[in-house]
């Protein structure tokens, strides 16, 4: 796995090391501008886009108690350093560190990791749910004459609420009857694949262990506000960011219907983990996107890029780092045993699932 990884990784840096190659040679761009956007940005507004994403990481910490709610009951603020750590080590080490916050909340509380992942997954699905009906809503909302792709984009937006009508709809299937939906995929994904189907009926069953946290309708309703309140600070966050780039007109201008398009072209670019360089091919995508669809120049796009990064994704490492320190944390190391946790985790919960 790690010599698969280490590979994939190699053949991703190559490719970034030719398209940065590419660029440098064929696309015209001028640093005394890059610089000049910066300088003439409104860092007020960049003020209101960082306060907004710190208040996400609370929000994070307050609804990750309140699914521990019914098995073990912590403060609203208990967990921001579970959280705070974790997102930093996914910012400094990749995605192969996003099993460091159920971690941490598991040494944090003394509960089963395995309860702890399950949470995670739940929490991932609220995520998702959340951004989406946000995504959906802005795109089929705005004026068509404003969008670039206008009916793609449409199309995309009305596919996300049928999609995520289906994620409730399966939410509550879970919900009532978890251990029956997880053994039928099971069984159906069994007969092509025995791994695939052993691994979603594991995911079904972790989720559905998330659900039963949420005991109460009041629960439920808590945790849906709390998600939709914290990628509503998001997308504020990121509007407030592509609207202080004041001397470009189209980012200046941006709409919240734009600036979900480009929240998405970001997600997106998210999805390249390596360390340190993914910040940089994120920059890249994102600056892309920007002159693509919206016919922003290079140098201010690549500014707007590079702050979007910075702002929503890196601001909150110095504070991880310092957090860390504190309590004597070693991230690397608290990553690879994470990692090992979650593997074992995986492997009981196949060997258990003819069980359930």
């Amino acid at each position: 796995m790690k010599r698969a990884k280490l590979i994939i990784s190699l053949v991703l840096l190559v490719v970034f090391v030719g398209l940065g190659i590419y660029a440098y040679n064929h696309v015209h761009f001028s640093f005394a501008i890059f610089r000049s956007q910066l300088a003439q940005a409104d860092w007020g507004k960049m003020a209101i886009a960082s306060v907004c994403i710190y208040l996400g990481y609370v929000l994070r910490s307050i609804r990750w108690a309140l699914f521990l709610k019914p098995t073990k009951p912590v403060g609203p603020f208990d967990l921001l350093g579970t959280q705070v750590i974790g997102f930093t080590a996914v910012a400094l080490l990749g995605r192969a560190a996003d099993p460091v916050r159920p971690y941490l909340v598991t040494r944090r509380t003394g509960l089963p990791l395995s309860s702890q992942f399950a949470v995670y997954v739940v929490e991932r699905m609220f995520d998702l749910g959340s951004m989406t009906l946000i995504f959906s809503t802005a795109i089929l909302w705005a004026q068509r004459e404003a969008l670039p792709h206008a009916e793609l984009l449409q199309r995309v937006a009305k596919g996300g609420l049928i999609v995520t009508a289906f994620l409730a709809a399966f939410t509550v299937a879970v919900r009532l009857a978890g251990g029956a939906v997880a053994v039928s995929l099971e069984k159906t994904l069994g007969m092509f694949s025995k791994t695939l189907g052993h691994s979603v009926g594991e995911k079904i069953r972790n989720f559905r262990d998330g659900l039963n946290t949420l005991k109460t309708t009041a629960d439920l309703g808590l945790a849906i506000l709390l998600s939709m309140a914290m990628w509503g600070l998001i997308t504020l966050a990121y509007l407030e960011i592509t609207r202080a780039f004041v001397a470009s007109p189209q980012l200046a201008d941006m709409t919240l219907a734009k600036c979900m398009v480009l929240m998405a072209s970001s997600m997106l670019a998210s999805g390249v983990s390596l360390p340190i360089i993914g910040w940089f091919t994120q920059i890249g995508l994102v600056a892309a996107a920007m002159s693509s669809f919206f016919g922003v120049a290079p140098e201010p796009a690549t500014a707007c890029a590079t702050m979007l990064l910075a702002i929503t994704f890196l601001e909150i490492v110095p504070v991880g780092l310092v957090w860390a320190w504190v309590g004597k944390l070693s991230l690397r190391k608290v990553t690879a045993e994470s990692e090992e946790a979650s593997h074992h985790v995986g492997e009981t919960a196949v060997e258990g699932a003819g069980e359930v």
